[in-house]
């Protein structure tokens, strides 16, 4: 069964189309990742799909299932996560306060314990007594990612976890989610960090002014520079190659 089936979704903000006509699949235990230049609409996309942002047309399945009109609660209880770019944590709880309150998104199915979590993320272990607010960059977004495993997903939407962090972090990061990824959580990685594309990416999709500009496997648009393409503006429709 397909994770998630994303077609023709179109999202606008007024008269401003963000989003138009994206379609994609992702397999169960797959990561893809969605690329492309500031204003690309590639935080519009993983929000629509969460139930953040209405979607002004299009069709989103998660498991089989259409979630297009549902609510994001009842689309996060469903067993979909989303990781929002700016985290977006109570500074005032702390640690364990911040992850326990998470297991309620797991309503109707069983949490991820602690213990799990903490093996993956052992300085929030550490952490645990600390306020969301005294830790550092790199902290808060384990911390982030900590909060949406609690809740035991299918389906992981990581909106840009790599921004701001220092190269060493983003390192830990990397091996942290390919660690997630081999437990057969499907993953959306929203990324303009190409060390974190390559590393994580099997598949990937482009997108400029909103709209799918390539498509295909990580490995074949690193080959055919399809990313440098797209993000400088200079993609042309790709042909196939002829024998």
């Amino acid at each position: 069964m397909i994770a998630l089936r994303v077609a023709d979704l179109t999202v606008t903000y007024g008269p401003v189309v963000a989003v138009s006509d994206l379609s994609f699949c992702v397999e169960p235990g797959e990561t893809l990742v969605l690329l492309g230049p500031n204003g690309a609409g590639k935080t519009s996309a993983v929000e629509a799909i969460a139930g953040l942002l209405p979607k002004r047309r299009g069709t989103v399945e998660f498991l089989g299932a259409d979630i297009s009109r549902l609510s994001a609660s009842t689309i996060a209880r469903s067993g979909l996560a989303l990781v929002p770019q700016w985290r977006e944590l109570f500074p005032a709880f702390s640690v364990e306060e911040t992850l326990m309150a998470a297991t309620t998104a797991a309503a109707g199915r069983q949490p991820t314990p602690l213990p799990a979590v903490y093996e993956l993320f052992p300085v929030l272990q550490e952490r645990r007594r600390q306020t969301a607010g005294s830790l550092s960059g790199g902290e808060q977004q384990m911390l982030a990612i900590a909060r949406a495993l609690v809740t035991n997903p299918k389906l992981l939407l990581l909106d840009e976890p790599s921004a701001g962090l220092a190269s060493g972090i983003t390192r830990t990061l990397i091996a942290t989610i390919a660690r997630i990824r081999h437990s057969g959580v499907a993953i959306v990685l929203v990324e303009q960090n190409m060390e974190i594309a390559r590393a994580l990416g099997e598949r990937c999709c482009m997108l400029s002014a909103g709209r799918l500009a390539w498509s295909g496997s990580m490995h074949e648009a690193i080959e055919r520079n399809e990313a440098e393409r797209v993000y400088f503006g200079e993609h042309r429709q790709s042909r196939p190659a002829e024998g």
